[in-house]
């Protein structure tokens, strides 16, 4: 039971990184302001989940939680760079970020659907995280 709530907090903290990740890599493409706005607002719920789980975590273990490694924070620059070589719109930019937001929804469910034994304070970070992740699209969809 206690591996499988650092699981998920590490899950959690992936994802959590890597979308702020993603929103640190686009936005210098980014000219609108409004839309930067908004995706400084993104980043920042992303943060907030970030540092819920570095708090949490030391309940469960005495290490660090684990982040994306180098190799997927390469990749995810490098898909970014080529999506947006031709457009930068706001439109391609909220597509992009919408699909790495989805597959973080669907895997935040589908933990949520398999792992009923977890504790409740993991449980409820696991919850805010998909339902942000879920708020994130809505928001997103606006720019498409």
């Amino acid at each position: 039971m206690q591996n499988e709530n650092l699981n998920i907090l590490d899950e959690v903290n992936k994802g959590a990184t890597m979308g702020m990740d993603a929103i640190h890599y686009v936005s210098d493409k980014v000219g609108d302001q409004t839309f930067k706005k908004v995706l400084d607002v993104e980043y920042n719920k992303y943060k907030e989940i970030h540092n819920r789980v570095c708090k949490l975590y030391n309940n469960y273990s005495d290490k660090e939680p684990h982040e994306t490694n180098n190799m997927n924070k390469m990749m995810t620059w490098s898909g970014i760079q080529m999506k947006t070589m031709t457009d930068q719109s706001n439109s391609k930019i909220s597509e992009l970020l919408m699909q790495g937001t989805n597959m973080g929804i669907i895997e935040g469910r589908r933990l949520l659907n398999e792992h009923h034994e977890i504790e409740p304070d993991v449980e409820k970070i696991l919850n805010d995280f998909v339902v942000m992740q879920e708020d994130s699209v809505e928001t997103l969809k606006k720019y498409l």
